[in-house]
């Protein structure tokens, strides 16, 4: 039986555009920026960031040396707002049915700029924030830890209490979904800016849940 249901950020509760996020950091004098950013996993001082390695504030350091130019926290936060096309609304107020037979989770590789912003009511245009829609966050950098590495997956189960068994991770990556696989984890993967509310619906039924 599943009990947890667990949700990558990016790509499966907001719609993202990896090459939007590209032409920001350019903006600010990134040129080479799509040598840093990609779609699941960063590069360089990007990545650091999201392992949490480096603060918000060192990497504003980091980024203003690579744009020879100071760069200010907004200017960064705003350039990596720049991958938001859309938050899923939908799919977030349809998950709220599940309760309180599933508990729901985030398990992403993110940062402290993106996460300032869904952990406050700028999130929704109900003034509602990622943490009013679950009960835990697992993120990479507070884990000091990414996907696809195992050992987020493994930290995740430790921390909330879970069997691998009775957890079905969600993500649009197949990469974070072979790693998920071989904790144990069930996984579903959905596309980038899908309504995937009918494929985890059909999943729930067909294996009796």
């Amino acid at each position: 039986m599943i009990k947890d249901i667990v949700f990558d950020f990016g790509g499966v509760l907001i719609e993202i555009d990896t090459p939007q996020a590209i032409n920001c950091f350019k903006a600010l004098g990134l040129t080479n920026a799509e040598e840093y950013l990609n779609s699941y996993q960063q590069i360089g001082t990007f990545y650091s960031l999201e392992n949490g390695d480096i603060t918000a504030e060192k990497f504003i350091e980091d980024l203003s040396e690579l744009c020879n130019r100071k760069i200010t926290y907004e200017e960064a936060k705003n350039a990596w707002l720049g991958f938001i096309v859309r938050v899923q609304t939908e799919c977030l107020d349809f998950i709220q049915q599940l309760r309180p037979q599933h508990r729901l989770s985030v398990l992403s590789n993110t940062n402290p700029f993106l996460q300032s912003w869904a952990r406050s009511k700028d999130f929704t245009d109900e003034e509602k924030s990622l943490d009013d829609y679950f009960d835990n966050l697992y993120l990479s950098y507070k884990m000091n830890c990414s996907k696809p590495g195992e050992e987020i997956y493994r930290k995740m189960l430790l921390e909330g209490g879970m069997k691998a068994e009775e957890v079905l991770f969600i993500d649009d990556s197949s990469r974070n979904l072979e790693a998920a696989s071989r904790v144990g984890i069930n996984v579903l993967q959905v596309k980038n800016g899908e309504d995937w509310r009918k494929k985890l619906s059909d999943y729930l039924t067909s294996h009796n849940i």
